[in-house]
């Protein structure tokens, strides 16, 4: 049954429709929305608000306040009534206004006369667009009803600004998908590109909010719930018997899927006027919100959870599917709010760059990057909103700026940028099968890391002359189950055969910390980062370890094999690795396979505490490979993930150098194998300050090993390593500023 509320609710989105159907401007629109909802919830007051920027409300349309306060009165994020819905996201309902808690008086609005004052954010999928305010001179809080019905309107001028309804003069947000945008996220992989966005999963965007006919979108609505219910009931039947944390996420969206409160809500909004798809979207803006709000783990993948369910709602509702129908540009930029790994494969070298809004430098993500090379931005908030299938866009993953649709200053300068790239490696590639020999006559190798079999080609085309780290765990992360020995011992062998009798290091199977296995149950860790993870995992469940030593040497089919171990923080845990190893030795020689000409051993050195192992720790282990990335992270105890601390922290700080000269000294003198691997061996700054305090091997992405080539051949690192020290004497906290004076012209 129809109540009379709802035939009100209907009476004014349709009443909106008509305005919004009107051949008139921007600002003529914002105008007749707010006399139609000031006549309709029979108000003294309607103002619309938007977002100037991403921090200042503009009062674009009023009425009831001075007219001559559109677009002359702004506000700062926070600030004020207005500035705290806007903030906040939640509804600010009072009788008294003046004398509510953030209540700001603005002399050229004339507001002073109103005592209630309603406002409703104006947000799209937890995306917040501006404020609605209704205000009157009574003294009075406004009915649950007339809350609810301007949660819908705020709903619709969501919708609508999403659309572009509101594009002329004063909008703030009127021609958002047409406008420059620069994101200042971080890198996840160096580099620079250019080309046409992508995006991963393209979102629903409703074109028509209101319901033509209730009864009809009703069916519409019912249809759609049982073909999603069905679509559930599907997944549970075919992960039966499967991973039980799968199941239970499985059991969760079927919870969600069944729930009578969220059908009854989206029934209760198309009772009022909305169409299906509005209907559904309400709740998922709703739900979005929330999850905004919650801390609380557990509640916000559940929160995740009805957010993914409503996605693939409004897929079956429009049609969409996961298809739009758009077809991939020759040049992509993979825009999403997160990927798999995966996934990410899929779309392999095909990509010119990837801009995420979630993700993190040491993510699936960022590995698979690296290793194709890809430029990548994460942290790019709003990404996802902003962009659209097409749009032109430049990622410099070197500073980690996403420039989305840019004016022809912007492309201009960008494209200087890229051709002196293109210079500098016509430069690198000169050099590519020259020694790294220092101008003081040192010589330094660079080997190259890798994780796939697409990173071998890289090994001739950089001029490595090795890998100095090969991640196994990627294959472990790529595939739903665990894979079998003899595959991996396939692709080991492919490898060995592929780096053509050079050195590879295969680091053992380093998950944990941010690398979580999809079919392996995930710890609920306050601090994964120095938790259960890579040889701590290993020798809890030296099954997983045995498999993988045994595939390694049966791969190497006689060949030199060279194996490290990652993660190791005492001796104990490299002699517990190497017994493992030994055992898996035994057992090919008893199974008659045959064994590697020779087998080197080592160790990632990774926190402080293995460089003060005992002396028999350096003369029995084969050799050790210092874990930039994750030793810095724990010198400084800066969460290399936390963007606030990662940046504080200089690699080059007088004392990191000193601690990485003592590890120098202690494998020097105990003649055990020392090298550098990590982000920062592949920074020719960096490289060449490692180089003269004694170290003599690094390893990194093969699009580094020319730069830093190129810098070694112009340094003297006997000079260099007297700058440092005198540095050192003067107290300075960094080399970086005199290092740099040093090698300036040199880079």
């Amino acid at each position: 049954m129809v109540t009379k509320q709802e035939t009100d609710s209907r009476k004014l989105l349709g009443r909106l429709r008509e305005v919004m159907a009107e051949d008139s401007g921007g600002q003529t629109r914002l105008d007749q929305i707010t006399q139609l909802i000031a006549d309709e919830m029979h108000s003294d007051v309607c103002s619309i608000y938007l977002f100037r920027d991403e921090d200042t409300l503009e009062l674009c349309a009023t009425q009831g306040l001075n007219p001559e306060a559109v677009h002359e009165t702004r506000m700062r994020l926070g600030e004020g009534l207005v500035g705290s819905v806007a903030r906040k996201g939640t509804i600010v309902n009072t009788d008294d206004a003046p004398n509510t808690r953030g209540f700001r008086y603005m002399p050229e609005t004339g507001e002073e006369a109103y005592s209630s004052f309603l406002g409703v954010p104006v947000q799209r999928l937890g995306e917040m667009l501006g404020v609605l305010v209704v205000q009157s001179k009574d003294a009075r809080t406004y009915s649950e009803d007339e809350v609810y019905a301007t949660e819908v309107v705020a709903m619709v001028l969501a919708e609508m600004t999403e659309l572009g309804a509101f594009v002329g003069e004063g909008a703030a947000l009127s021609a958002r998908h047409q406008q420059p945008v620069l994101f200042q996220g971080s890198t996840g992989q160096e580099g620079a590109s250019r080309g046409h966005v992508w995006l991963h999963e393209p979102r629903v965007v409703v074109t028509n909010p209101f319901a033509d006919d209730p009864e009809r979108e009703l069916d519409r609505l019912h249809e759609a719930v049982e073909e999603l219910r069905v679509g559930v009931d599907k997944m549970l039947s075919r992960a039966k018997g499967g991973d039980k944390e799968h199941l239970q996420v499985l059991e969760a969206y079927r919870m969600f899927a069944n729930s009578k409160g969220w059908m009854r809500r989206m029934e209760e909004d198309i009772a009022r006027g909305l169409s299906a798809e509005a209907a559904v979207e309400k709740e998922q803006t709703a739900a979005s919100s929330r999850m905004g709000q919650v801390t609380d783990a557990y509640l916000r993948e559940r929160l995740h959870d009805l957010d993914d369910l409503s996605n693939r709602l409004l897929r079956i509702l429009t049609g969409q599917g996961t298809e739009t129908g758009a077809e991939m540009p020759a040049d992509p930029i993979l825009v999403a709010r997160n990927i798999g790994p995966a996934e990410l494969l899929d779309y392999g070298r095909s990509l010119k760059g990837i801009v995420l809004e979630e993700g993190s430098v040491g993510s699936h993500a960022a590995i698979i990057a690296r290793a194709l090379a890809i430029p990548l931005v994460i942290h790019a908030k709003r990404v996802t909103s902003e962009a659209l299938n097409g749009d032109f866009v430049l990622v410099d993953g070197d500073q980690g700026v996403v420039h989305l649709r840019p004016d022809d200053t912007v492309i201009s300068a960008f494209r200087d940028k890229m051709a002196m790239q293109a210079q500098a490696q016509e430069r690198y590639a000169s050099i590519r099968d020259k020694p790294a020999v220092t101008l003081d006559g040192s010589q330094i190798e660079l080997h190259m890391n890798a994780g796939l079999m697409a990173d071998l080609p890289s090994l001739d085309g950089s001029g490595a002359e090795g890998v100095g780290l090969f991640r196994t765990e990627l294959q472990f992360l790529v595939r739903n189950k665990l894979p079998k020995r003899a595959e991996l011992s396939e692709l080991y062998a492919r490898v060995m055969d592929a780096a053509h009798g050079k050195r590879v290091v295969f680091r053992t199977l380093d998950i944990g910390s941010d690398k979580v296995l999809p079919y392996m149950k995930p710890n609920d860790e306050p601090n994964p980062a120095m938790g259960w993870r890579a040889i701590r995992v290993g020798l809890d469940k030296p099954g997983v370890m045995r498999m993988q030593l045994q595939a390694l040497l049966r791969a190497a089919q006689g060949r030199p094999l060279t194996v490290m171990f990652p993660f190791v923080a005492q001796m104990e845990e490299y002699a517990a690795a190497r017994r493992e190893m030994d055992k898996a030795i035994e057992r090919e020689r008893i199974l008659g396979h045959p064994l590697p000409e020779t087998l080197e051993l080592g160790a990632m050195l990774e926190t402080p505490s293995l460089a003060y192992a005992p002396d028999k720790f350096f003369e029995d282990v084969g050799f050790l490979s210092i874990g930039g990335n994750d030793l810095k992270q724990f010198f400084f105890a800066a969460d290399r993930e936390n963007e606030r601390v990662r940046k504080r922290y200089d690699t080059l700080n007088v004392s990191f150098l000193s601690f990485l000269e003592r590890i120098v000294e202690r494998c020097k003198a105990t003649h055990t194998p020392l090298s550098f691997c990590g982000e920062d061996a592949g920074r020719p700054v960096e490289a060449a300050c490692f180089a003269a305090i004694g170290l003599r091997t690094m390893s990194m992405r093969p699009a580094s090993v020319g730069p830093v080539k190129s810098i070694l051949r112009r340094t003297d690192l006997s000079e260099l390593r007297g700058i440092i020290h005198e540095a050192r004497a003067r107290g300075d906290q960094t080399v970086r500023p005199v290092v740099l004076e040093y090698l300036r012209g040199k880079l």
